[in-house]
């Protein structure tokens, strides 16, 4: 237990990998002790019980009440600061019914043609893209973070370019949005870290076929499941941003709070509503860190030093 604190408190990976270590162990040891005192069928008849028992408490019968056929997960990165918090425990309701869900929440939803949503989606490699700051009037001097400095200009860079370039090359990086079916807008923040505030660049808005809509803080906050095409895998848990309706399918664009851009801009396709596993009703702090122990999630995970705050 208390490797565990001290993983919590720190953040330390040599403390989560003990923490681990000793999770195991004391299992191993809790295990022997009680075939030694009652036997093997017994113990193992014991844990059969004990199993089912928490599947049934704190699964099924959640997953009958809220909707869902998985009511409880865990946050695994800081994407959500400072709403959510890594190793926060959130409970899920399901969505019987995407509509009513987004009108009842007033979710911004645009109607998107399926001829201009394949365009979209064929094309990807246009959304993989950031708002940078440039010095100087150089695009070669470009970063998300302006620090303490002036720039002297705003512009979208393809991620993909910047990665295979070199500083002197991020001129030809520079990415033209006016064929893209969204279109992002940026601007600056504060980027409050242990070395101080600095500024940096961030999507505030978007633009879908001359609509505009600005990030709002008050939409609900969703846990959905990635496919084999996105970039980042595993459940996410993101708030809700807009959605589209393509020929009365819903597709549903996401973004974490302490992140300067959407999801989709990270090569994560737009959800759709069948992927939703649910909606954040609650969350319980610190109670999920045993599960990422367990599951060997214990590394340093960017964006946990630092919160991006709107002015």
């Amino acid at each position: 237990m208390l490797s565990i604190i001290g993983y919590v408190l720190s953040g330390l990976e040599i403390l989560g990998a003990l923490a681990f270590v000793l999770i195991l162990v004391t299992v191993a040891v809790e295990f022997r002790s009680s075939i030694k005192a009652e036997g093997g069928r017994k113990t193992l008849v014991d844990v059969v019980m004990a199993v089912t028992a928490a599947i049934i408490i704190f699964w099924l019968i959640p997953a009958a009440i809220l909707q869902t056929n998985s009511p409880i997960n865990v946050v695994a990165s800081c994407s959500m600061l400072p709403t959510l918090h890594r190793g926060d425990v959130v409970l899920l309701h399901g969505i019987p019914n995407m509509t009513t869900f987004l009108s009842k929440h007033n979710i911004p939803v645009v109607n998107v043609s399926q001829a201009q949503f394949s365009g979209m989606v064929s094309n990807m490699q246009g959304e993989f893209a950031q708002p940078f700051a440039y010095f100087n009037g150089n695009p070669s001097e470009i970063s998300s973070i302006t620090g303490s400095s002036s720039p002297s200009g705003f512009g979208f860079y393809s991620l993909e370019c910047i990665a295979r370039s070199s500083p002197s090359m991020y001129g030809q990086c520079s990415t033209n949005q006016q064929n893209n079916l969204i279109k992002y807008g940026y601007s600056t923040a504060r980027l409050v870290t242990p070395e101080g505030n600095k500024s940096i660049v961030y999507v505030p808005s978007i633009t879908i076929a001359n609509t505009t809509i600005a990030e709002n803080y008050s939409n609900p906050i969703i846990v959905y499941k990635t496919t084999s095409v996105d970039y980042f895998t595993g459940d996410i848990i993101h708030r809700i941003f807009a959605a589209m309706n393509v020929d009365g399918k819903y597709y549903i664009l996401t973004k974490g709070d302490n992140n300067p851009i959407l999801d989709i801009e990270s090569l994560n396709y737009p959800v759709n509503s069948s992927d939703v596993i649910g909606y954040v009703v609650t969350d319980v702090p610190y109670l999920g860190f045993p599960s990422l122990i367990i599951k060997g999630q214990v590394g340093n995970v960017p964006g946990c030093n630092q919160t991006i705050v709107r002015n």
